[in-house]
């Protein structure tokens, strides 16, 4: 008697055997199925290409060069007459400029009138050709020194993402290996740094950020990065040090340590992979973070040096010009803000709930 084995050993090769997918496979499946996410992505990497190319030289390279007249309107709102280009300059004679009284309404000698008819005439009397090359109006308007402001928000991205992203990965790695270290030992060490902990969340952020902005009395894009990265690792000391006290007692950690793993070895090679995610969703939480700290600080007196321009920057100069009716530097950082960091909030609350393990 025989029996056919050929037939039931060909059909188990046809079925595929299909792998359990790991975190990060089952991660993307549930990101893809998102639609918001998925497009808040895009315009994050756009802004990230945008401020690559601004780094390389691209674009926004002469984003400081006086290109128009002073509060050039943007060109999108208001229509301007080919005819009437020209900038309105009130005419006033080389004779009257001499002329001008030193001796002011009270009868008191003005040391300051022979200096100020120089600056008059440099500025009213300028040459006509270089009256001629400056342009009337521009796509988003200048600012008061004819500077762009389209190509001013494009270089202040730069400097504000780049301060969030760099600010963003310091913080966590310090927040990390606290955690990892706190968690791991326990003990002395846990108390220790536990009250490093309690010290700097019992003061409010901001006044944390001002009082380490006061100490370090230096500005710029160094130091910005110093500020935040030392006062923004607490939440994510406090959610890895708890990952870790759940992870230090499982049977994989004590099977490492059976076989003689170092402690080294077992935090970062053993363990940390098994919460890299956490760290991951909290570079994500803190860049929006930092980006708004920048424009706080730069708003403030404390952020990026003169000569170097950001969102917050730009803020400081248009609040004066608000003032004068000039709105489209204020209306053109904060809509470029406003976009990246709701796009980036999406997007981060996707990936924390995609990087979920209960999640099905």
């Amino acid at each position: 008697m025989s029996i056919n084995i050929s037939t039931h050993s060909s059909s188990n090769q046809d079925q595929k055997v299909k792998r359990p997918n790991g975190l990060w496979g089952l991660a993307w499946k549930r990101l893809k199925k998102d639609k918001t996410a998925l497009f808040s992505l895009v315009i994050v990497i756009a802004y990230l290409v945008m401020i690559l190319l601004s780094s390389l030289g691209l674009i926004a390279k002469n984003w400081n060069v006086e290109t128009a007249v002073s509060y050039a309107p943007p060109t999108f709102i208001y229509n301007l007459d080919k005819e009437n280009t020209q900038p309105i300059i009130p005419h006033v004679s080389e004779s009257t400029l001499e002329q001008t009284s030193h001796v002011n309404m009270y009868g008191v000698v003005d040391p300051l009138a022979t200096d100020m008819n120089t600056i008059r005439q440099e500025i009213i009397l300028q040459p006509a050709e270089h009256k001629d090359e400056l342009k009337n109006s521009l796509f988003f308007g200048a600012d008061r020194w004819g500077v762009d402001v389209l190509s001013k928000t494009i270089k202040g991205s730069e400097t504000s993402i780049s301060v969030g992203l760099i600010a963003a990965f310091f913080s966590v790695a310090l927040g990390t290996i606290l955690g990892a270290v706190s968690g791991y030992f326990s003990g002395w060490i846990d108390d220790l740094i536990n009250w490093f902990y309690n010290i700097f969340t019992s003061i409010p952020y901001m006044l944390l950020i001002l009082a380490v902005a006061a100490v370090l009395q230096q500005q710029g894009i160094l130091s910005i990065i110093l500020i935040l990265a030392l006062t923004g690792w607490t939440g994510t000391y406090r959610l890895i040090r708890a990952e870790y006290m759940k992870h230090v007692d499982r049977e994989y950690v004590l099977a490492a340590k059976a076989i003689g793993v170092t402690h080294t070895r077992r935090i970062f090679i053993h363990i940390f992979p098994n919460v890299s995610h956490i760290a991951l969703v909290q570079i994500s939480i803190l860049v929006v973070s930092f980006i708004k700290s920048e424009v706080i600080l730069s708003f403030l007196g404390f952020g990026v040096p003169i000569g170097t321009v950001s969102w917050g920057s730009m803020l400081n100069e248009a609040q004066s010009e608000f003032l004068l009716g000039n709105w489209w530097q204020l209306v053109a950082a904060t809509t470029a803000m406003a976009i990246l960091v709701t796009a980036f909030s999406i997007f981060t609350d996707a990936l924390r709930d995609a990087l979920d393990p209960k999640a099905k």
